[in-house]
C-alpha cells in the first residue's frame, strides 16, 4: 500500500474536533456537515440526509459493476466525560465514549487514500451512519432504500475493541454480536397502609418474587448449550416508608444469538409475570421490545474480511461472539457482509467502551485506514 503517513495528523485533528463537539443519535448535524464537506473536497458524489442525518459518499473507478459498502457510525453517548483531555467534550452530558469519532476518521482516511490511489475497479460506497447507540440508525438508512440506491455486493463495518491489543484484528463467521431486547413489567395493586398489609395486594412482594424467577430463566428454561443473558437493571416503586405502593416497575435486558432462544425467553417472561400477578393479587403488564437483532456475519464475507485483515495486521478468528449489540445487524440482514473488531488496547491495558474515562486510541488510526482500504481493494481487485 502507498504510504498514508501524511494523512494521519490531519485526521487526528479532525477526530479530536468531532470528539470536542459530540452529538447524539439523529442530531449529528455538525458532524455530518463536516464529513460531507470533506467528501466533496475529495470530489466524491455526496448524498446527505439518508436515515435522517446519515451521509453517503460514492467513489467510482474503472468499468466493473462490482461494489462494496464501508460503514462508520457517527453518534456519541449521553455520558458526562471525565477524561480532562484538552479536546474533551464541550457539550455537557454528551461524550464520544465508544470511539465513533475514531471510526469516522478512519473511514474518511480510507476515502482519501482510495481517491488518490485508484487501485480498484468498481464502486466504493462510504456509509456514515447516525444513531447506532440504541436508536437504530442503520435500520433507518436501510428502510430508506440504502442498498437500492447504493447497491453493494458486500458491506463491512468495524468497531474499535479495547479487549484486543492494538495491531490485532478479529472477526468470525456467524454470530459476532448479540440481539438486544429490553423489557419492562408493571405490577399494579391498589396501594395502602403498610401497617395493614392484609388489605393491600403487595406489588413490592410481587416484584421481589419476579426478580428471583426471572433470574432463573437462563439456568432452568434454556439449554445449557445455548448462550443467553438476562439482567434485571431497574426496580422502581414506592415513595415513603409507611405506604405499600400501588405500582412497581421491573426492567431489564435480554441478550441472545438464536431467535428460538429469544422466543423462549420472551415467552417465559410473560408466563412468569402472569403467574406472579395471579399469586399476589396484582396486575402484571409486560412490555417486551426487540430493538436490535443479532449481528450475524456471512461466512464468505467473514473469510474475505479475515484475508484482508491478514495483509495489514495480526488477523485472528474470534472463538466467541460478544453479548453487546450493534445495529450494523440491520445492514447485514439486507446485504452480505461482516463485522470486524479492531484492537486498540495499549500495552498497559485500556479503558472499556462506554466508560467516562474512555478515549479512542489514535495510534490505531493508520491500521483502521489500511483495513478499510484492503477490504475495498481485495473485493474490487482489478
Amino acid at each position: 500500500m502507498t504510504d498514508i503517513s501524511d494523512l494521519i495528523e490531519p485526521l487526528i485533528a479532525f477526530r479530536r474536533d468531532i470528539h470536542a463537539h459530540p452529538e447524539l443519535g439523529f442530531a449529528e448535524h455538525r458532524t455530518a456537515g463536516r464529513i460531507a464537506e470533506q467528501l466533496r473536497a475529495l470530489g466524491l458524489e455526496v448524498h446527505e440526509g439518508i436515515g435522517r442525518t446519515g451521509v453517503v459518499g460514492v467513489l467510482r473507478n474503472g468499468t466493473s459493476g462490482r461494489s462494496i459498502g464501508l460503514r462508520a457510525d457517527m453518534d456519541a453517548l449521553p455520558i458526562q466525560e471525565q477524561t480532562n483531555l484538552p479536546y474533551a467534550s464541550t457539550t455537557p452530558g454528551t461524550f464520544h465514549g465508544c470511539g465513533h469519532d475514531g471510526h469516522v476518521a478512519m473511514l474518511l482516511g480510507a476515502a482519501q487514500h482510495l481517491t488518490r490511489s485508484r487501485n480498484f475497479d468498481g464502486t466504493v460506497n462510504f456509509f456514515f451512519q447516525p444513531a447506532e447507540e440504541g436508536h437504530g440508525g442503520a435500520r433507518e438508512m436501510v428502510n430508506e432504500g440504502l442498498f437500492d440506491r447504493f447497491p453493494c455486493d458486500r458491506v463491512f463495518g468495524l468497531h474499535n475493541w479495547p479487549d484486543l491489543p492494538a495491531g490485532t484484528i478479529a472477526t468470525r463467521p456467524g454470530p459476532i454480536m448479540g440481539a438486544a431486547d429490553k423489557f419492562e413489567i408493571i405490577l399494579e395493586g391498589r396501594g395502602g397502609h403498610a401497617a395493614i398489609p392484609q388489605d393491600t395486594p403487595d406489588a413490592i412482594q410481587a416484584a421481589a418474587a419476579m426478580v428471583q424467577q426471572l433470574n432463573a430463566i437462563i439456568s432452568r428454561r434454556i439449554a445449557a448449550t445455548a448462550s443467553a443473558v438476562l439482567s434485571i437493571t431497574q426496580i422502581h416503586g414506592g415513595h415513603t416508608h409507611n405506604v405499600i405502593p400501588a405500582e412497581v416497575r421491573v426492567s431489564g435486558t435480554v441478550r441472545t444469538f438464536d431467535p428460538a432462544v429469544q422466543d423462549r425467553i420472551e415467552a417465559s417472561i410473560r408466563e412468569i409475570a402472569a403467574g406472579i400477578g395471579i399469586a399476589n393479587g396484582v396486575t402484571a403488564t409486560v412490555d417486551y421490545q426487540r430493538y436490535y437483532p443479532a449481528t450475524i456475519n456471512d461466512a464468505e464475507a467473514a473469510q474475505e474480511a479475515f484475508d484482508a485483515a491478514a495483509t495489514v495486521g495480526n488477523a485472528v478468528i474470534s472463538p466467541d461472539p460478544a453479548f453487546t449489540s450493534e445495529d450494523f445487524a440491520f445492514m447485514l440482514q439486507a446485504c452480505q457482509g461482516a463485522y470486524i473488531w479492531l484492537g486498540q488496547a495499549k500495552a498497559d491495558g485500556g479503558t472499556p467502551l462506554h466508560n467516562p474515562h474512555y478515549d479512542f486510541n489514535d495510534d490505531v488510526l493508520a491500521l483502521g485506514i489500511k483495513l478499510h482500504v484492503a477490504l475495498a481493494e481485495r473485493h474490487l481487485a482489478r
